[in-house]
């Protein structure tokens, strides 16, 4: 009976840390909400909580003793299709697909462990890619090309920190991420349902420097994950394949900064830099013959993010934080997939933080993100014939999150 609830567990940790789009492609910083208020800038140098076990291992060396960190950041995603102009060589109508964005929540959970006065270790479980779109209406324009488009992945982060000496800090982390893909479409036989899972093996690494008690630069690599999906094609409710596909996430590269301004002021900044080029196309296959069974076009490049922040600290007990970020889109001007529309993106965000007591803090934090509007242009072959999705996408997003930290 326990080895039964055990697989059940594993098997519901997918679901419980299933995201939506907010960094570029399907990445998501939302790796603990006590950045959140800063739009994640200095993310691997200010090594507030064990969330840094993510951002930059070699942050743990900043934690004494042990620490535990929870949290939870819920997001409320808007994805409109405008048409103008959409076209197939067969009779295509349909309605506009009304809002495909829904309200998803993305857990974490942290504990660093400090084992001597130079060695740490840590643990990691958070949702680093994720992807959940849905259009509303069965019959849009669009169903030839997306109804319904989830990624959900959990990552389990084991840690280890080394301090070199008082200005040196270097981290390693490895990464066990289990990824469940769920897609579907119309085509002129009936609803197609693609459904795989894999998981995969990466690691990560950062190293930290404290110049002066004031001021400290952290650098993190992030390896890249690559996934050899196996599941099913379904068509019209029948099983027509075995089918798989390979699906390779990007590494990040993450340069950053923090400062001591003054007694009361502190500032931080970020650049990351994402691999997203080796994600072109997803070709869906026969497991059994290797033919093709159908594609999915991405058409990622590689891109950046740029971030800003500042704290102020308004008490001993409480401090207010805000920060904004530019991202850029990985897809290409007026290309992409209806599965996951994007464009360069503005955050804004607030936040705060609360010390009830000596070892205990709460973190709350808000952002915006407006997202220009892209011109989208998407070919797909759909029997009987080809449909060319063309029109604009209204998209934005709200992200608000908590987090509680414990030391011990």
């Amino acid at each position: 009976m326990n080895k039964m609830m055990n697989s059940r567990l594993l098997a519901a940790l997918p679901a419980l840390f299933s995201s939506v789009v907010l960094a570029g492609g399907f990445q998501s910083f939302e790796q603990n909400a006590s950045g959140l208020g800063v739009s994640y800038a200095g993310s691997a140098a200010v090594a507030e909580n064990a969330g840094t076990i993510f951002y930059n291992p070699a942050g743990m060396t900043l934690l004494p003793g042990r620490q535990v960190s929870l949290g939870v950041t819920g997001v409320r995603s808007g994805i409109k299709f405008r048409n103008t102009g959409s076209n197939a060589t067969f009779v295509l109508n349909g309605s506009n697909g009304g809002d495909a964005g829904e309200w998803q929540a993305m857990p974490n959970a942290y504990l660093s462990w400090q084992l001597a006065p130079r060695w740490f270790v840590g643990l990691g479980i958070s949702s680093p890619f994720g992807l959940s779109t849905q259009y509303e209406d069965p019959n849009w324009i669009g169903r030839f090309h997306a109804l319904r488009s989830e990624i959900r992945t959990v990552n389990v982060n084991p840690s280890l920190a080394y301090r070199l000496n008082d200005r040196v800090a270097i981290g390693f982390g490895l990464n066990y991420q289990r990824l469940d893909l769920d897609f579907s479409h119309q085509t002129g036989a009936g609803l197609s349902l693609f459904q795989a899972d894999d998981a995969a093996w990466s690691w990560n690494a950062g190293a930290l420097f404290t110049l002066s008690p004031a001021m400290r630069v952290g650098i993190s690599y992030r390896a890249p994950m690559k996934y050899r999906l196996e599941g099913h094609q379904v068509v019209a409710g029948v099983v027509v394949a075995p089918a798989g596909a390979k699906l390779e996430l990007p590494s990040t590269f993450t340069l950053s900064v923090w400062q001591q301004v003054s007694d009361r002021w502190e500032a931080m900044g970020d650049l990351s830099y994402t691999r997203w080029n080796g994600l072109d196309q997803m070709v869906l296959y026969h497991r059994l013959n290797g033919a093709v069974l159908g594609t999915e076009s991405f058409g990622y490049s590689n891109a950046w993010r740029v971030a800003w922040g500042a704290a102020y600290k308004y008490s001993d007990a409480c401090k207010i934080k805000f920060g904004i970020a530019y991202d850029r889109t990985p897809a290409r001007w007026g290309f992409g997939s209806a599965r996951a529309p994007d464009h360069h993106r503005l955050w804004l965000s607030l936040g705060g933080q609360w010390r009830p007591w000596r070892d205990t803090t709460l973190d709350v934090g808000y952002a915006y993100l407006y997202i220009k509007d892209p011109a989208f242009y998407q070919v797909r072959t759909a029997i009987p014939g080809t449909a060319n999705l063309i029109g604009r996408y209204d998209l934005n997003a709200h992200i608000v999150g908590v987090q509680l930290t414990q030391g011990f």
